[in-house]
């Protein structure tokens, strides 16, 4: 009786560990624990694209709209329009009336978010 108690402690105290260092993990990566999010100066070439990339790309990049409705974001032109249009920030912020970007995944981190705002209300320049 004694080793079942035994394994029983154990396994509880490997559960606590595994799901409160998850915890931990998802409140910094939250949190954004040392990084600033700069949204002074957004440059398209090397913030907007690789957000585009991690998130965007599987399912509007190049040739790859097939159940997408038809919406392309591959190239700059392309993105440009969504921007200039509205919808960009309406879908990435969730907005009322918009689809949720990424469709059927979590929302994008805060600070990826508000760097893809600040582009678009600095004029969507392709820098």
């Amino acid at each position: 009786m004694n080793w079942k108690f035994c394994t029983a402690l154990i396994l509880i105290a490997g559960f606590i560990l595994f799901f409160s260092g998850c915890a931990k993990e998802s409140a910094d990566r939250l949190a954004q624990t040392g990084n600033v999010c700069d949204t002074a100066a957004v440059k398209y070439s090397t913030q907007i694209v690789p957000i585009m990339q991690d998130n965007c790309y599987s399912c509007h990049g190049n040739g790859t709209t097939f159940g997408s409705g038809g919406v392309a974001l591959y190239t700059y032109g392309q993105l440009k329009g969504y921007a200039d249009n509205g919808y960009l920030v309406g879908n990435v912020t969730h907005a009322p009336s918009y689809v949720a970007m990424p469709y059927l995944a979590p929302a994008l981190p805060t600070c990826e978010t508000e760097v893809i705002v600040a582009w678009v209300r600095q004029g969507a320049p392709n820098n």
